[in-house]
């Protein structure tokens, strides 16, 4: 089997735009790969074009570590955002390819279920796209929890920088205790700075925020100084997340030495892939750190994350968007993973169980989103301007 070509294809959301990519074979079999792109969509499509004619035509799409390897190191530069999810999106598809091939889901390709009722946590994200209120995010939150979610996530910091003044520290601890009683002392609640502060405010504010039990802190300082995470790591108590900005799963070492985080989130969209994903979950094993996936893509993007989750025994938890912010696009793919009682239930469908739809796809066109995390209203995931 060799590859013949690839197509790319662009959805388009207010917010963002996700990119899929098809893989195209000479004995008929066709995989996807997804990956979510911040403000750099057409540098990534300009690097596939590239990268087509110089690695992938004629390959075997069995032969993924091959492809993967010449990718990445055979243009002799270093690997960044952008052509990790290059590589992302098309050694997905050649696990799908792979999958459908010999009949069986990717998970199984990679030493099979390491969690036997095939069950998958959930978590929630995007839910809060309304006023910035105690009163509607009590409301929101009720929202989340009557479609059987047992998780979300919340950043509510406005658009907070290095610094948060105390009237909106108040505020922020406003909004997180209306969502702790909406959802009662057993929900986990996952608490996101976005890398907003400096270590002595990302600090106090975990300690302001303890009393309502946050599952974990994510992000609290920005992701390039790890001294300054450990500095947080060493002066709050509770679990410290971190990883969706690493794009490399080698620059994850230093924060494995570091032992500053708990939890890695690497983005299976942007670290290259399924198996850059897994390799680097088994280093995390070995230094007792969990792996919750950073997932803020479509269908596709999920499928492909929970082939991870499915051999993988010390992954926590997936998040997902897709319920709460353009629901829409679950009509992209045949099988988009679905969330029952907080769960994901494993697919045992060949490949990455979802087949995507091209014409579904194209009624969603590429838009100039803009989601900037540091501006007032970021939250609603909306134009700006818009109400």
């Amino acid at each position: 089997m060799r590859i013949t070509g690839i197509s790319t294809h662009v959805v388009g959301t207010p917010w963002r735009n996700l990119t899929y990519v098809q893989v195209h074979t000479d004995e008929g079999i066709t995989g996807v790969g997804e990956t979510r792109m911040l403000g750099h969509t057409d540098a990534l499509i300009g690097y596939l074009r590239e990268a087509e004619a110089n690695h992938i035509l004629g390959s075997d799409p069995f032969a993924v570590e091959d492809l993967v390897r010449r990718m990445k190191y055979g243009d002799y530069g270093r690997a960044g955002e952008i052509v990790m999810s290059g590589i992302a999106v098309v050694e997905m598809a050649c696990l799908d390819i792979k999958g459908k091939a010999l009949g069986v889901p990717v998970w199984q390709l990679l030493g099979g279920l390491a969690h036997p009722d095939g069950k998958i946590k959930a978590y929630a994200n995007g839910w809060y796209t309304t006023e910035r209120t105690p009163e509607a995010y009590h409301k929101a939150a009720q929202g989340v929890m009557e479609r059987g979610y047992q998780a979300l996530k919340i950043d509510p910091f406005g658009a907070g920088r290095m610094e948060l003044d105390h009237k909106e520290t108040l505020y922020a601890v406003s909004l997180i205790e209306a969502v702790r009683d909406a959802i009662g002392p057993e929900t986990e609640l996952m608490l996101e700075m976005h890398g907003r502060f400096n270590p002595s405010t990302a600090v106090r504010l975990a300690r302001e925020l303890a009393p309502f039990k946050p599952a974990w802190l994510e992000e609290p300082v920005p992701p390039e100084n790890l001294k300054a995470l450990e500095k947080v790591a060493e002066k709050v108590d509770m679990p410290i997340a971190t990883g969706e900005r690493i794009h490399d799963r080698i620059e994850f070492r230093e924060l494995f030495e570091s032992q500053a985080a708990d939890i890695i989130q690497p983005d299976v969209g942007h670290i290259g892939g399924i198996l850059e994903t897994r390799k680097l979950a088994a280093t995390a094993e070995t230094h007792y750190v969990l792996v919750a996936p950073h997932n803020v893509g479509g269908p596709v993007l999920t499928a492909a994350s929970l082939q991870v989750a499915g051999c993988t025994p010390n992954f926590k938890i997936l998040e997902h968007f897709n319920d709460f912010a353009d629901s829409e696009i679950k009509k992209l793919v045949k099988g988009a993973p679905q969330v029952v009682d907080g769960y994901f239930q494993l697919s045992h469908e060949p490949g990455l169980g979802v087949e995507f739809d091209a014409e579904a796809a194209a009624e969603f066109p590429q838009q100039q989103a803009r989601f900037d995390l540091f501006a007032d209203g970021w939250e609603k995931r909306q134009p700006k301007g818009s109400k």
